[in-house]
Parts: C-alpha cells; structure tokens; sequence
C-alpha cells in the first residue's frame, strides 16, 4: 500500500466550490471532490502552524500544554513510527517554519525530506544591504514594525529570484513531490507528503493567475497585516483578489497529483488525503488574518477530502465531526501499524464506511487564548479569565519558540514536572508563561453559536443550560486529554461546576458592568454596550478616566456614540486606537 498526503496552508474552506458557492476558479477541488470523500464537519486543533502539525505526528492536542515548539523527546511521531514498522516516509516541503527553531524536530522524522527554500522571509538569499520600501506598517507598535519590515524586505530579495512560474516555491515544491512519484510509483510501503505553504500569506503570485481576477503584480505586495477591517471596499477585493488568485495556482497544481494518479491507476492502492491545518479571515466578522481574534469557523472549519481504496467510496460525504489529530491514526491503520497508547485520534475508516460517530465534541484553540468546543451543533468559545493569567504555564523538554530559544528569564524559577502519563515517565519543565499568540483575550466574552443554523456565527446565544452542558463537554474533554490543573483556573472553569455557578458567573460580571456605567446615561442601549466593549480592553486607568470624564458629560446630555469616539481620539495612543475603534463598532451595531 501507498499514501499520499497532499497539504495546503491556510485554505479557506468557504473559498471552494467543492463547499461553498464561490467565484474562485477551483476545477481540480471539484474534481478531487468526486473522486473522495468530503467531510463537511472537519475542524481544526491546535493552533496556527507547528502545533497544528504537531497534532499531525501525534494525534494528541498541543495547545493544552504549551505553545508554539518541536516534537517533543517523548512524542510518538506517525511518519517515524511509519519508518520503524518498514514503510519509507519522505517528506517535500517550502513550509519554512521547520528549518527555524520551533520547528527543527519535525522533518527529521521521515526517511528523506526535501526543503524548498523562498517562502514568505526565509532567510534564503543574500542581500546585505535590504532598504527596501515596505508600506502597510504604520499601525504597528515599534518592535513589531521591525520585525515586520526584516521578514517582508528578506521576501522582496527572495522574489527577485523567482522571475518565473518554475521558479515559485509552489511550483519547486509540487515538481520535487512528482519526481518522488515518477521514481516509485511501481515501489510499495511508502508515504509521501507533499507540503505547500501556499496559500499561506504573503500572496505572491505569477501574474497569469493574477490576470484571471483583474489584478495585476503591481497591485499589492502580498502581505497580510492581521488586524480589524479598516481596508477600503477597493484595497478589500485586492487583497481577496489575491488570495483566490494563490488558491487558483494551487488547484492547478493539485491537478498534476489528480493526473499523474488517473495515468498510473494509483486509485487502486494508493490513499489520497488533501488537507489544511487551518483557514483564515479575509474580511469576515470585520477581521483580517488570524491569531488575534476569536476561532471563527472561516480559521477553525476546514477543508479534508480523502481516498482509502480498501474502502472503495468516493463521490460521498461525512457530516461526522472529526479534526486533525485524526489524520496520523488514519494513516497508521491504513499501514496496519499499531496506534501509540497516548494518541488521542480515530481512524475515519469506521465513519467512511458506516459513519460511526468517532467524536461527540471536540476542542480546538491557541495556547493562552479562548478555548473551544464544538458538538455536532454549537461552538463554545471562553476566555480566560481577568487577573488569571499569572496561572498560565508551560510544559515542555524542548525549550523553543516559532525562530528562537527561549530566554534565560522565561527559564528562570522552571520546576521540573511529571502530571502526565503521555509524557511516559519523562517529566517536563514546567514555567509561567507570558509568550503566547494574543493577550487579554477576556475582552472578547464567551460566545455561545448554533454554527449549524448560523454557519457564519452572527447571532451568540444566551442560554444558560446549553452553556453549561458545552462547559460540561469541554471539560470531560480536557481531562481526557490531561489539560494541566492550571488550564482548569486560567479559564476559571474551576468556579462552574452547576448552572447555579454560571448563572453566578453572569450576575458577576453584569454586576461589574453596573458599577462601571453607574452615574452615567446613555442615549441608547447600543451606545452602552459601546461603552462596555471600551471598558472590557482598555487598562484600569484609562478606564477610571473614561467613566469619570462621562459622568460630567451625563450631568448635561446623555453620552452617544460621537462622545465615545471623540474621547479615544483625544486620550487613547494612536497606534491603539484603531481596535479600540472596531469593538466600539461592533457593538454600535447591536440590535
């Protein structure tokens, strides 16, 4: 037997056709979507990036225990596993995060690898002298800003490069995988991934794709700034532009597997998993990017389409809930190799052919942000809770973050810890921790959404019971998969153990809303709301002088919206007040 795993990063499930209607010119997903079976309730784990394709090796989730880093010491690695029980592994890829420290465990682990260099700022080529002009980063703090302009001008000299189509990383990344393919289509007991890092901002595109949606190369840079909409409707359709003009490029390029499989009647033996480690807001919910807003289902719902030919079912699809840490327990039972005892995923063959239900509910989320479940019907996002954060650890052996070691002062007071039986006996250092992807996530609230009924997630919902049977089912989850005890209090889940304690919960919180608005009158009750989003973000501070500078102004006139937008403008920093502006207008719109 044969598999080949082809994987795309960042793809917009509701961008193809094969899901969604869409005007994105997707032929090759159409017709891998005849050819599999499509899973329309797949989901995330883990993420963005390398913990995602953590999950991918082991099965088990990563954001639970630690952020961003490498396949740990104790770590049960599918394609290693697959290479130890006599099936040669290889891996083709341009994902430059695995050369980079936080990823430097995870391609070792196949037989053979191929690294495709150029994507977004690898450091690949040579420029000493890299002035190059960057727009778009005016709204960045400093250190960000800095950071920013090295990746984008070490990109800028990678493109001068890549003057043609067969000189993209998408393309270089494809063509490696297919001579892998030509050089062992007659072998057997193989695996092959192929790894794109495409669509995967920043969007660098041959013109002749860019040429099928009006758009041409001069028309933006390709980078992504992740933040609130505050794009013009025009600056919108370019960026979005580009990205269906990548996801084009990359059907074109998924039609040469499709082709090369129909030419050697691959779909005989050989697996076919196309798959993504998460989506990406391009507009949506007012947010572009991912990592510093709520899990929408435009990151969290994904794409998965699969070919198992011992099960012969193609042209279907699965409503079962299932997710990536899934994947590598497919695989491995595919092989016929034993499933490690720690690894937390089912193989999809049982919902393929009878469509078991493997999943009852499942979590997905970043390291020290909400954290989520989803049932068959209901997504639950929480926040952590104010003043918690101090409770936030990590555990790891191997010290690391996304393109650096970790510091001696994120090392200083670690204690050695032995919490978990995945871990085998090894026991983990154990660290506070303030590294994580977006802080002060509490601003954001818990949200409650039927995604079956209201798929874009519009309508929250205020129901008390339902809450708390998802607050159930997250928890069952969570000690099912060993969350840490301190998990359990960042997230204040330690409070809720009835509907009595949430409805407390509530009262608590609507009574600290009463204090904050006491003495002030509104104009309207999305104006207070207004008020609330600005109060639930901003520093103590700041907040004592808003509600005092609008209990003078509620001594002549009830404060509206124009009081509360002049009033950021004159006391909040610059760089700051764009988010604060976009919660303010989310709640504006309140019905």
């Amino acid at each position: 037997m044969r598999a080949i795993q082809v994987m795309f990063d960042t793809l917009k499930r509701n961008y193809l056709n094969a899901y969604e209607h869409s005007d994105v010119i997707t032929p090759n997903f159409d017709r891998l979507q005849r050819k599999t079976v499509q899973f329309d309730n797949f989901f995330a784990g883990s993420l963005p990036c390398m913990p995602s394709r953590r999950e991918l090796h082991t099965g088990r989730y990563n954001f639970l225990h630690r952020g961003w880093g490498p396949i740990e010491p104790f770590d049960d690695s599918m394609p290693e596993i697959l290479k130890q029980n006599g099936v040669y592994t290889h891996l083709v890829t341009d994902h430059k995060h695995y050369w980079r420290d936080g990823g430097s465990t995870y391609h070792t682990r196949y037989s053979s690898y191929e690294l495709i260099r150029g994507q977004e700022g690898d450091n690949w080529k040579a420029k000493v002298d890299k002035k190059m002009d960057v727009e778009g980063l005016d709204n960045l703090p400093d250190f960000a800003k800095k950071r920013k302009q090295a990746s984008i001008s070490q990109d800028l000299v990678n493109r001068t490069f890549m003057k043609k189509e067969e000189d993209h990383s998408l393309y270089r990344t494809v063509d490696a995988g297919m001579e892998f393919l030509n050089e062992n289509k007659d072998a057997d007991q193989w695996f092959l991934q192929i790894e794109c890092f495409d669509p995967h901002e920043p969007f660098f595109v041959p013109e002749e794709y860019l040429h099928l949606y009006g758009l041409s190369k001069d028309d933006f840079n390709g980078w992504l700034q992740y933040s609130h909409d505050d794009f013009s409707p025009e600056k919108a359709d370019v960026v979005k532009g580009y990205y269906k003009a990548l996801l084009t490029m990359c059907d074109a390029y998924l039609g040469k597997v499709l082709d090369f499989m129909d030419e050697n009647n691959m779909w005989e033996d050989t697996m076919l998993i196309v798959n993504t480690d998460h989506g990406l807001l391009l507009g949506e919910h007012e947010w572009w990017g991912k990592n510093i807003m709520p899990v929408y289902n435009e990151i969290a719902h994904i794409p998965f389409f699969i070919w198992d030919p011992k099960l012969g079912v193609q042209n279907e699809t699965r409503n079962q809930l299932a997710q990536n840490i899934d994947i590598p327990a497919t695989i491995l039972e595919f092989f016929e190799v034993d499933l490690p005892e720690y690894m937390m995923g089912k193989p999809l063959s049982s919902v393929i052919e009878s469509e078991e239900i493997i999943h009852d509910a499942a979590l997905f989320g970043y390291f020290g942000s909400n954290i989520n479940v989803v049932d068959g019907d209901y997504i639950y996002m929480r926040g952590p809770m104010p003043g918690r954060e101090a409770e936030l650890h990590e555990y790891t052996l191997m010290p690391m973050r996304m393109n650096r070691r970790f510091t001696k002062e994120e090392l200083q007071g670690a204690e050695l810890d032995n919490s978990f039986a995945f871990t085998k006996g090894i026991s983990t250092l154990k660290m506070k921790t303030t590294d994580y992807m977006a802080k002060s996530y509490q601003r954001f609230g818990n949200k409650l959404f039927n995604y079956k009924e209201d798929p874009n997630q519009e309508k929250p919902l205020y129901d008390l019971e339902k809450e708390f049977e998802m607050i159930t089912k997250l928890k069952e989850l969570m000690k099912e998969n060993e969350a840490p005890e301190s998990q359990y209090l960042y997230y204040g889940l330690d409070r809720i153990n009835s509907i009595e304690d949430l409805l407390e919960e509530h009262k608590t919180f609507d009574k600290k809303q009463e204090i904050v608005c006491e003495n002030i009158k509104f104009s309207n009750h999305c104006v207070k709301e207004g008020y609330l989003a600005m109060v639930a973000i901003m520093k103590e501070e700041k907040v004592a002088l808003l509600k005092a500078d609008l209990e003078k102004t509620s001594e002549h006139n009830a404060v509206t919206d124009e009081h509360l937008k002049n009033w950021i403008t004159e006391h909040i920093d610059k760089q700051d007040q764009g988010f604060i502006f976009y919660q303010l207008d989310l709640a504006l719109r309140i019905d």
